[in-house]
């Protein structure tokens, strides 16, 4: 039986994780910075934790498939809105406070499907 050209494989690990913009292998990736370095499952996930913070709580939303310096400017507008101060992470997003609700309504007002983890 003889492969066609024009047939896609359907699955195959031979090359490894691709790109979810161009369909390459990552190590051959053309999609330059304009790439997000997240694109997980497409939701936007809101957690609060204290955990080696000296108990201050600190709100974190991770799984936003932007470029990194799209999520500096999202980080700035969460920033704003709340009225406190924040960083970015490893791709994830950290407000200071507990301001899970506020992010969430500012995440769904945005398009983002948005969800509460933890506890």
């Amino acid at each position: 039986m003889a492969k066609s050209a024009a047939t896609r494989a359907v699955y195959s690990t031979d090359g490894g994780r691709l790109c979810p913009q161009c369909q390459r292998p990552l190590r051959a990736c053309v999609c330059g910075t304009a790439k997000p370095a997240n694109t997980g499952d497409g939701i936007v996930r809101i957690r609060r934790e204290t955990k080696g913070r000296g108990g201050k709580a600190v709100t974190v939303i991770e799984g936003i498939p932007e470029h990194p310096e799209g999520l500096k400017s999202l980080c700035k507008q969460l920033k704003q809105r709340c009225g406190v101060g924040g960083s970015v992470k490893d791709s994830a997003i950290e407000i200071q406070g507990d301001q899970r609700t506020t992010c969430q309504q500012v995440l769904a007002t945005m398009g983002y499907q948005v969800k509460l983890s933890g506890g």
